[in-house]
């Protein structure tokens, strides 16, 4: 399998549809360092979309709350840092086209630069398809976050990661148990464990899914 063709794999196991115009994707995913149309005008896009898909999103699963208590919501769902821990879990970081200097940088881990492209890929799934799309996508990798306390709008490995900090225990360590299947339908098994606490394992198609499908089990079963 080529390497655009594992790149229009993965958008279709993110997005849940076949891309029609891989090059806007392509875009979507290139800093600026890398010297070529970068990613900044589907974020300023995405970040719209983002917004108003979030905003609907609570003002119907929240009838009751008043315009401060769903600011607030909206605020943290839609932060950069929240993007980027999006972006992180569903594998952006694999696919970032970064130039050497951003590289030498860290760029390809910045929560920034993940949160920025992560906006970008929304935009590039409007334009690809239409709002509906881009709403289906965005609710896909958001809704889970979308629950009754600020504390749930927060990724699940930050959530452990605090949660372990709150409870005097050392950091999560993250493994990676089992990789099979196809190359070009991989699936990973990751264990999560925190010592003299416990552990949980998950599968997904990517080791970061599999890590925050992990993070989130091992929250619902010791936190």
């Amino acid at each position: 399998m080529s390497d655009i063709e594992k790149f229009s794999q993965w958008i279709r196991d993110i997005v849940g549809r076949k891309p029609k115009d891989i090059a806007l994707y392509s875009r979507a995913v290139t800093h600026g360092s890398f010297g070529e149309e970068d990613y900044q005008r589907l974020e300023f896009l995405g970040d719209r979309v983002l917004g108003l898909t979030i905003a609907s999103e609570l003002y119907g699963r929240y009838s009751s709350e008043p315009e401060g208590k769903l600011s607030q919501r909206l605020n943290g769902l839609v932060s950069g840092k929240f993007c980027g821990e999006i972006a992180r879990s569903i594998g952006v970081s694999n696919h970032l086209l970064l130039g050497k200097q951003a590289r030498d940088d860290g760029a390809r881990q910045s929560a920034k630069v993940l949160g920025d492209v992560m906006e970008s890929l929304i935009g590039a799934v409007y334009l690809d398809h239409d709002f509906e799309a881009a709403q289906q996508f965005i609710l896909k990798h958001w809704s889970a976050h979308i629950s009754g306390t600020s504390k749930d709008a927060q990724h699940p490995k930050s959530a452990l990661q605090e949660w372990t900090a709150a409870n005097n225990r050392k950091v999560p360590e993250y493994d990676l148990v089992e990789k099979t299947g196809p190359h070009h339908d991989l699936q990973f098994r990751v264990r999560v464990s925190v010592s003299k606490v416990g552990e949980a394992e998950a599968t997904a198609s990517s080791i970061q899914a599999a890590q925050t499908d992990a993070a989130k089990l091992f929250l619902e079963k010791f936190a």
